[in-house]
């Protein structure tokens, strides 16, 4: 999901996370728990009150979250991770690559679908907002996902042709590839999953065959 569903630094192929990359990554994700941590307890907490309960300075907690409206939604979005997870195992357990990714990509589109309007508020969020940092602080769980749906193919794939692979698929999961299809195409919700579905498959056997490996 965003924008779709995720905390953690993207790193460029053939690039290793920085120690900096890493502690921001760590620092975001610590304020998220923290701001769910409360929510949970029936509180609204403001930027500042997870800044002080996670003991991180208010300065760089509105670095991350400039507003309480953001804070909020981002944590609600954190909330869905596990059912997130679930899919992802659920779809190693039973499926073959191809398989894996369809199911994959379709159970979290629908997933999208169904916190949409939360999805396009943090989408609209995450382009407003911009750090000093040129690396993304979002979007590395999505890649997680795909990788973890590739699992039992990427050593039939040369290095580069599999992290391109993984690029072109990262188009297929979030609310970004919903707003296209949507809002460019007239698709309803159905429609729109299933060509998600169609195009990561399509693009993993082009892969496949690019390589000789289908």
């Amino acid at each position: 999901m965003t924008a779709l569903l995720y905390t953690r630094a993207v790193t460029p192929a053939g690039q290793e996370e920085t120690g900096r990359v890493r502690q921001k990554r760590r620092t975001r994700n610590l304020l998220l728990q923290t701001a769910t941590t409360l929510i949970a307890r029936g509180e609204v907490p403001t930027v500042t009150a997870v800044a002080d309960a996670a003991e991180v300075s208010r300065r760089t907690a509105y670095r991350y979250f400039p507003s309480q409206e953001q804070l909020l939604a981002d944590a609600s979005l954190e909330r869905l991770r596990p059912r997130v997870e679930e899919i992802v195992q659920s779809a190693q357990k039973q499926f073959d690559a191809a398989n894996a990714l369809e199911y994959t990509v379709g159970q979290i589109q629908q997933l999208a679908i169904e916190h949409e309007e939360l999805l396009r508020t943090l989408l609209r969020y995450s382009m407003d907002t911009k750090l000093a940092d040129e690396r993304p602080i979002r979007g590395r769980r999505r890649v997680d996902w795909i990788e973890s749906a590739l699992s039992t193919v990427k050593k039939r794939l040369r290095k580069q042709d599999y992290q391109r692979l993984v690029s072109a698929l990262s188009l297929c999961i979030g609310i970004e590839s919903l707003v296209i299809l949507k809002d460019i195409r007239g698709l309803n919700a159905t429609q729109s999953i299933q060509v998600c579905r169609w195009t990561a498959r399509a693009l993993l056997e082009a892969a496949l065959r690019q390589s000789g490996s289908l």
